[in-house]
């Protein structure tokens, strides 16, 4: 389906849970969310039926996000009806990967087929304190339990922080010397608890190849500007929200934790799904993909939306 400005919509990120067992300094609140009564969640079933309705409307692509998805009870019941949905090309799911080494080889047989694995820092001491109660060895143990329960072409998601993580960028690199893993470096933006941080902080994906010029170009994949270092096994991607707006190749729509569909991540209005079935349910998704904003104004301002990006879905 195409929305009023030419852009085919065929991608839905579908927020699972707003709760997570790490508190990510520009994420979460460092006391975490208020955990909400079950019947304020989508449950499984509304889940499956939103993600039959969005490929009815032309999606073919779900992404499963929190939050922390792994978290989620009846996760694997979600990924096995969207996986039976007719006509659905791609079923991914990201995730902080500490809960991998047990659900990497379930997720698998439930019908995920690609991994992004959240990983900010390569420095135990760094990953504790951004991450308030995590260990770096969780992440580490839950790629390895991905690759070894079959899942390849694994995507590291590294969002760039000046001060903090831009001092690790030649580490990053590296691992896609010895692996073929896709590191992709992800410009801080302007929300949630980060939206005031000092513009130091917001450091832009070309310092990367301004630091190593020595990266290669590929064809871009999706909203990544591909790269590879040359006799690496594995490629870098950049991301770039702030310094290269996206917008008018953006494809995406988003349905948070609680029912409201989103037609940009930064945008304030919202469409409650909650309660709507069959054809009502495939005419609010419509209505959302034709009201999708042009852009976001996340160069003149901080994101508009008064969520955080765990409410949203990452």
């Amino acid at each position: 389906m195409h929305d009023q400005y030419g852009r085919t919509v065929d991608y839905l990120r579908l927020s699972v849970t707003d709760l997570c067992n790490y508190r990510c300094q520009y994420c979460m609140p460092p006391e975490g969310v208020c955990k909400r009564p079950h019947g304020h969640i989508l449950n499984v079933e509304e889940c499956i039926e939103v993600g039959k309705a969005a490929v009815r409307c032309g999606v073919k692509k779900i992404r499963l996000t929190g939050g922390e998805p792994l978290v989620r009870r009846g996760l694997l019941d979600i990924c096995r009806g969207l996986r039976a949905i007719p006509g659905l090309e791609e079923l991914c799911l990201t995730t902080n990967g500490s809960l991998l080494p047990e659900l990497a080889r379930p997720l698998r047989e439930a019908g995920v087929d690609r991994l992004n694995i959240s990983l900010d820092t390569l420095r135990p001491d760094r990953f504790s304190w951004l991450t308030r109660l995590g260990h770096l060895a969780e992440p580490l143990a839950g790629i390895r339990a991905a690759e070894a329960a079959g899942f390849t072409h694994l995507k590291l998601d590294t969002v760039l922080i000046g001060g903090f993580n831009d001092g690790e960028i030649g580490d990053f690199l590296d691992l896609t010397r010895k692996h073929p893993w896709e590191v992709r470096f992800i410009e801080l933006m302007p929300m949630g608890p980060c939206a005031h941080w000092e513009n130091a902080c917001f450091l832009p994906g070309e310092a990367v190849l301004e630091r190593y010029p020595v990266l290669q170009p590929l064809p871009s994949q999706g909203v990544a500007r591909r790269y590879c270092l040359p006799g690496a096994r594995g490629t870098v991607g950049l991301i770039s929200p702030m310094s290269h707006d996206f917008c008018g190749d953006c494809r995406r729509i988003r349905v948070t934790a609680d029912g409201k569909l989103k037609g940009c991540l930064h945008s304030r209005e919202e469409l409650s799904l909650r309660g709507l079935h069959g054809a009502d349910l495939e005419t609010a998704i419509q209505k959302s993909i034709l009201q999708k904003p042009q852009r976001h104004h996340l160069t003149d301002r901080p994101s508009d939306t008064p969520r955080t990006m765990n409410q949203i879905g990452g």
